[in-house]
């Protein structure tokens, strides 16, 4: 199936390898040929107001988009790198439209059905990826302010479960909850 104006290409990218608690989140994005989305970049190049001002329209004027997760104990049991590809796998397997072709960021490639490639910082070149980096990173950091409300103490909303100086504080006052990656090693130190 092709576009109007083209192969139907979907752009993939995920937020959360390096937190020690929450999931690690793919997003898989189709763009039409003729979207402009203004200000569209890498997530990390973007501050949270602008992430989150711009993900609506992403949605709205995509083809289709779709979200993909690893858990804490999938990540646990598989490691960081095979978790975030399955993510990225679901997201994938999850767009109701067949992409033609995969675009995905980084150096790996997921087991999926579909013809694609990995891209070197393709977040940088490809509006696909740079709007799945957006909804990716809108989600999980959203998951992680949920989360701050229904586990209290560790400063999820703050720092999105990343190792900052007041979360390891916090796991060496609290020790680790039901959301922390258990194969990590500061959460293993404090285990």
């Amino acid at each position: 199936m092709t576009g109007a104006y083209g192969p139907v290409i979907a752009g993939v990218d995920e937020a959360g390898r390096g937190p020690l608690a929450g999931p690690v989140v793919a997003a898989a994005v189709i763009l039409p040929d003729s979207v402009d989305l203004i200000g569209l970049a890498d997530s990390k190049a973007l501050t949270q107001r602008r992430r989150e001002a711009i993900e609506p329209k992403i949605r709205e004027l995509s083809w289709d988009w779709s979200i993909g997760a690893s858990s804490p104990g999938e990540i646990d049991r598989l490691n960081i790198h095979q978790a975030t590809l399955l993510a990225m796998r679901r997201a994938i397997l999850g767009l109701k439209r067949v992409p033609d072709y995969v675009l995905v960021d980084g150096c790996f490639y997921p087991r999926v059905p579909y013809p694609g490639e990995a891209i070197v910082r393709g977040d940088q070149s490809q509006p696909a990826i740079s709007a799945a980096s957006i909804l990716a990173k809108v989600f999980r950091d959203r998951y992680m302010r949920g989360l701050d409300a229904r586990i209290t103490g560790y400063g999820f909303s703050r720092h999105k479960g990343y190792p900052t100086k007041a979360h390891l504080e916090a796991l060496q006052v609290l020790g680790p909850c039901r959301e922390h990656r258990q194969s990590f090693k500061p959460v293993l130190a404090v285990s």
